[in-house]
């Protein structure tokens, strides 16, 4: 008889900080449980202010335990069986012969990581006794070019360009594959690194993973939860001293979780020198390495100093590090915490990193990041598909294919008697391709720019769209005939592109009185690169457009590779990953993300989890008001926002709910345009001023650099209360956007948001060739594989993926107001098209659940009192 080795689900989350917990999370962390160990994908929607991070991380980890546990019984397990047939003391001594070797390396392990943990105290100690100065660099004579100095513009061989991308050198490339092959134990230099099983935890930006460790820290990871594995006396002779179900009442806590947080160089470079220099980071810090001896990035060590990029990998696992905590380690070790992180992956347990690093496949191939059998978690994963299809999207402008064409020409005429066969035939290949794609982007500007001038409607003639196979038809057979995929993978792996911009940089210098440093700026080349990457991966699934951009008479054309379906590259991820979790505040509707994302999937593969608020029902109020004062149905639709009686109207509307609104109050609109008119409307009425008596107004800010100070100064009025009997001054108004810098990812907790009103939907314009094609594009894939009956009244697909995005933005505007258990707020929505049970249903349950309807103002205002009223004197009690 065999060990049951399966998992299954606790009843309870010893690791859980606070006892006890509420009963949604405990529900949410046996349905993560449940998920991962069976596999499964996962939609899990949970409130703000829910623990949702918390139980996320808890669950996981608490899996990833007892999978180590379980890791080990089977070893145990093998041994056992591989003895089938022996005495019993042969099988005993084999198996504590095992234990103790596996017991041995994670003592040997976790003594390595303590020694990393007191050096890295000792390095502190020692920043704050003095002032760590800057290591001296001398100053490198600068050399007068030559023609022998060209040979560094040639193309390099495949093998020299993939060292150069993993940052590696031939020598030590042939030293590692003779290490490999050798029988090896531990993990120092040149020995072999133990590789886990692992938690890629992804959100959208670094500042949302930074609050990820203070709740990493919470957790109680020492608890040990009681064996959830069934006996193992029959599977193993019962002579044995310690059966392998042992494991799990042996208390060994632990007390970090080997941690590790990516970022991009951005984040990370601690080269000062580097930083001022350089145009675009990532190109300056590939430039450096490529350089030889003291001109090379002084901050990474060399083959010679490998024990010191070890030591440092064993600092970044010792205690759990977010970006900040990591670049001033490296600042402190000397040492590059952007290659160091990458070093410190195959031994970490949990890999915190952005949406770009995880979604990307040559992102993921770069850092050497391999997510079979790994568990995925995707935190504000209402992101996902926009930032799939954003991340899928490249830009050519004509100018810069121009400056290509004329770059690549050069080089070619140059260096034509010194390059390969091959390195010239690519070349060539890739001289024809640009010429024709120039030539054709120049007759299509001036076609257009001519229609455009005979009075033709702007809108159709500025923009065309295009499969990629009718744009290459269109460059002609000579152009459309060359393998574009050998083109890509030539350019990839000889690193021409840097080369080429090199060269004609050089000769630039050399040809102008004042020559102009190019340390770190992209060549031109990398971006026709990027877009000839799009083309060759693109199917069905891809759009090209061409569009006329710039004011008229010095219009240019930009090329634009668009992702129709976000489907294919999240793929890749959902194939290879043990388990996945998209986890969001507000996922609904989830219809959405399945029917984007994983229509693909078996029933049995997915499943989906939704919880209530944490909130008593009493302290959430959500109106649909769909009447105003005059009796007339409310709706904001483009056509009407621009009309001076609704725009008054909806400024009378909001006038009285900032009468009975206590403290802050949040006004969303569904765009720029319609809040910069309803403003210009109000001040012109003197409703501004009347506004500015009852409550301090604040608009969003048009720069992202002046959102902090608003929210400072809102927050200070939010909180202001009447200085006299007479004074009715008290609270703030802000107006903000849908969709934009307010809308999402901010906290208005308590009196920041006493009441949120969303005025209409936001649904994006129409009239947007890449919002078209994208919708022509989900109905036609519905034609061709239709779905289940539709129900009467059901939209199709493009109108329900309109929809979908309309009320994605209105669920995250929504979000803001309610952030803890004690929290209270009201709801308002503005808008008559809101009653509607399509609607409503796409609102996250927490809400939809208890929804009110206004039949009329009155009873909207009354409803509103009456909650407030209620609050106030349960405040006084």
């Amino acid at each position: 008889m065999s060990l049951n080795l399966d998992l299954p689900t606790p009843p309870d989350f010893p690791a859980f900080p606070y006892n006890p917990p509420y009963d949604i999370q405990v529900q949410l962390m046996r349905h993560l449980y449940t998920s991962i160990e069976k596999k499964q994908v996962t939609i899990v929607e949970s409130p703000t202010g829910t623990g949702k991070t918390l139980s996320l991380l808890c669950a996981s980890l608490t899996w990833l335990r007892d999978q180590k546990d379980r890791a080990k019984k089977g070893k145990l397990q093998a041994v056992a069986n591989d003895e089938a047939g022996a005495k019993d003391w042969v099988i005993e001594q084999t198996m504590e012969r095992v234990r103790r070797e596996l017991e041995a390396d994670e003592r040997e392990y976790e003594a390595r990581l303590a020694e990393a943990r007191k050096r890295e105290d000792l390095l502190k100690k020692m920043a704050r006794a003095r002032v760590v100065k800057k290591m001296k660099r001398e100053a490198q004579v600068a050399k007068q070019p030559n023609d022998e100095d060209d040979d560094q513009f040639l193309p390099e061989s495949e093998s020299q360009a993939e060292n150069e991308e993993m940052n590696i050198s031939p020598a030590l490339r042939e030293l590692m594959t003779k290490v490999d092959k050798a029988p090896r134990s531990g993990f120092g230099v040149g020995e072999a690194e133990p590789i886990c099983t692992k938690i890629y935890y992804a959100s959208r930006t670094h500042s949302q993973l930074t609050q990820i460790l203070p709740e990493l820290r919470r957790l109680k990871l020492g608890a040990r939860i009681v064996s959830h594995h069934p006996s193992a006396k029959d599977a193993i002779p019962s002579a044995r001293k310690r059966p392998i179900e042992d494991l799990d009442s042996e208390e060994e806590p632990t007390p970090f979780t080997r941690t590790v947080a990516l970022g991009s160089r951005k984040q990370l470079c601690i080269n000062d020198e580097l930083r001022a220099k350089s145009r675009d980071l990532d190109e300056g810090c590939r430039e450096l390495l490529g350089e030889k001896g003291d001109k090379r990035c002084h901050l990474l060590p060399s083959l010679d100093e490998e024990g010191k990029m070890l030591d440092f990998r064993d600092q970044i696992l010792a205690t759990p590090k977010d970006i900040e905590d990591l670049a001033a380690a490296g600042r402190m070790a000397q040492t590059c915490p952007y290659f160091g992180a990458r070093r410190a992956i195959p031994q970490a347990e949990l890999v915190m990193l952005p949406y770009n690093l995880l979604l990307q496949k040559t992102a993921r191939e770069a850092l050497g990041i391999d997510l079979t059998d790994q568990l995925v978690i995707i935190d504000e994963a209402h992101n996902l598909i926009p930032t799939i299809l954003s991340l899928s999207t490249t830009r050519l402008p004509s100018a810069t294919l121009a400056t290509s064409f004329m770059q690549v020409c050069t080089y070619v005429s140059k260096f034509k008697n010194r390059l390969g066969p091959a390195n010239l035939l690519h070349l060539k290949r890739l001289v024809v391709f640009l010429d024709a794609l120039k030539k054709y982007v120049l007759e299509w500007k001036e076609s257009r720019s001519a229609k455009t001038a005979q009075g033709k409607p702007a809108q159709t003639e500025k923009v065309e769209v295009l499969t990629a196979t009718e744009l290459l038809d269109r460059l002609g057979r000579k152009a459309s005939g060359i393998n574009l995929l050998e083109i890509e993978r030539y350019l990839r792996t000889s690193k021409v592109a840097r080369k080429i911009a090199g060269y004609s940089d050089k000769e630039a210098e050399k040809n102008s009185d004042s020559p102009r440093p190019r340390r770190g700026e992209i060549p031109p080349l990398h971006v026709v690169e990027s877009f000839l990457v799009s083309l060759t991966g693109a199917t069905e699934d891809g759009r090209v457009t061409l569009s006329l951009i710039g004011t008229p008479g010095s219009e240019t054309v930009e090329l634009k590779y668009q992702l129709l379906n976000p489907s294919p590259p999240f793929k890749d991820v959902v194939d290879v990953a043990r388990a996945v979790v998209l986890a969001g505040g507000t996922m609904s509707p989830m219809s959405d993300v399945v029917n984007q994302l994983l229509s693909y999937l078996a029933p049995e593969k997915l499943t989906t989890f939704s919880c209530g608020h944490i909130i008593p029902a009493e302290n959430l109020q959500t109106i649909v008001v769909r009447k105003g004062p005059r009796g007339g149905e409310l709706e904001y639709k483009v056509n009407k926002q621009g009309d001076p009686n609704v725009v008054a109207e909806l400024g009378q509307i909001l006038l009285n709910f900032s009468g009975i609104v206590p403290a802050g109050m949040i006004v969303f609109f569904p765009s720029y345009s319609f809040l910069k008119s309803a403003k210009i409307v109000w001040q012109c009425s003197g409703l501004l001023d009347k506004f500015s008596a009852r409550k301090k107004i604040f608009f969003e800010p048009a720069e992202t650099t002046d959102v902090e100070k608003v929210l400072q100064e809102y927050a200070a009025a939010a909180h202001t209360l009447p200085q006299s009997d007479t004074d009715k001054l008290r609270g703030a108004l802000l107006f903000a956007v849908i969709g934009a810098k307010l809308s999402e990812g901010l906290n208005f907790a308590d009196d920041l948001a006493r009441a949120v009103v969303i005025v209409g939907l936001p649904f994006a314009n129409l009239g947007s060739a890449e919002l078209k094609e994208r919708m022509q594009y989900v109905k036609r894939l519905e034609e061709t594989w239709p779905p289940a009956k539709k129900e009467p009244g059901q939209k199709d697909a493009a109108a329900e993926l309109y929809e979908n995005m309309c009320m994605n933005a209105v669920n995250q505007s929504i979000g803001r107001a309610i952030r803890h258990r004690g929290d209270w707020a009201s709801l308002i929505l503005l808008d008559r098209r809101y009653a509607s049970s399509s609607v409503r249903a796409k609102l996250p349950k927490w809400i939809g659940d208890g929804i009110i309807i206004s039949q009329g103002f009155g009873q909207t205002v009354k409803s509103l009192a009456t909650f407030y009223r209620t609050k106030r004197e349960a405040v006084q009690t």
